[in-house]
């Protein structure tokens, strides 16, 4: 559609991995809807089983059980539109649609970096403040706490998405990504986005690096702490509560921050979808691994609810 001297734009063309053989291609959909279906059916066991089993109500399962949520809306938001670049070429998503990615991809990501901090300040107080541990950490409070992180998500989705999309976008109309990221969209810009990128590197330090300092606040509190035990079983102890927590963050925020804090000029297009498939597909598939196979007290209460479904049948 013309618009003055500019060709405005209606749909996108998502690149994806339009560059690879058909016969790659194929083979990634085959792994990344086996990935997409493993992701599902972890974090929703991971949902019922913490719902379900008296054992696991304490915070920090109900943050563990707010972070599955998170994990699914955010797997539901990228993965079934590149699935569908991959197998049926159906690389065209309208503005709408591109803007309606984009805006769930910031409230999730932005949603699961406070509420990774907020998980980070759960075990702080559990090993840092034990005896006052269930009354800072009341139920109250943990309902507050994780408001607060899905919350955060709404401010920063909003501003960016609507900012992004007010500009003109006058052609070409291809995103070289598999989603509708905010780098790949805006250099569709045809307009001086000088203001905004100022203001997406305050949101980026804002709602990636700040959660990340105080979860590493945190961990050296826990680190300093753990290690004035007297007891090499509550060393033991303490270490198996935040190892899996420890696990998610490291895998989470090493490739969000070398995705968004690398110069533009070092990073190719192509390694920047490599990145980006670390935390939007990957991750989410690897978390409820994390917390299944290295919690004894999540494997404990799988095999009771194994026992429990299956106990009936069996009489």
């Amino acid at each position: 559609m013309m618009w003055g001297n500019w060709t405005i734009i209606s749909d996108f063309v998502l690149v994806s991995f339009s560059n690879l053989s058909s016969e790659l291609q194929a083979l990634l959909f085959l792994l990344f809807f086996t990935i997409y279906l493993i992701t599902l059916m972890g974090n929703v066991l991971i949902i019922l089983v913490t719902t379900a089993d008296s054992a696991l109500q304490s915070p920090m399962y109900f943050f563990l059980r707010n972070l599955s949520f998170l994990e699914i809306g955010f797997n539901l938001v990228i993965v079934p539109k590149m699935l569908g670049t991959l197998i049926i070429q159906d690389t065209t998503i309208s503005f709408l649609g591109c803007a309606t990615q984009m805006y769930f991809f910031f409230f999730f990501g932005a949603a699961e970096c406070c509420l990774l901090a907020t998980m980070a300040y759960d075990r702080y107080v559990a090993i840092c403040d034990p005896l006052r541990y269930p009354v800072i950490m009341g139920r109250r409070t943990c309902a507050q706490l994780a408001a607060a992180s899905w919350f955060s998500g709404f401010p920063v989705a909003t501003v960016q998405t609507t900012w992004i999309f007010s500009f003109p976008f006058c052609g070409p109309n291809r995103v070289n990504h598999f989603f509708c990221d905010s780098p790949p969209v805006i250099a569709l810009v045809c307009a001086d986005t000088s203001l905004f990128e100022l203001e997406a590197l305050t949101a980026t330090v804002l709602f990636i690096l700040f959660p990340f300092l105080l979860i590493l606040g945190s961990y050296v509190r826990i680190l300093s702490t753990i290690f004035r035990m007297p007891s090499a079983e509550g060393k033991r102890k303490a270490f198996s509560t935040c190892s899996s927590h420890l696990l998610v963050v490291s895998l989470f925020y090493s490739t969000a921050i070398l995705t968004y804090f690398r110069p533009r000029s070092s990073t190719s297009p192509e390694s920047k979808k490599v990145l980006s498939l670390s935390y939007t597909v990957v991750t989410p598939m690897l978390n409820p691994i994390i917390y299944s196979l290295r919690n004894s007290e999540v494997k404990a209460a799988l095999r009771r609810v194994i026992l429990r479904t299956l106990g009936p049948q069996k009489l």
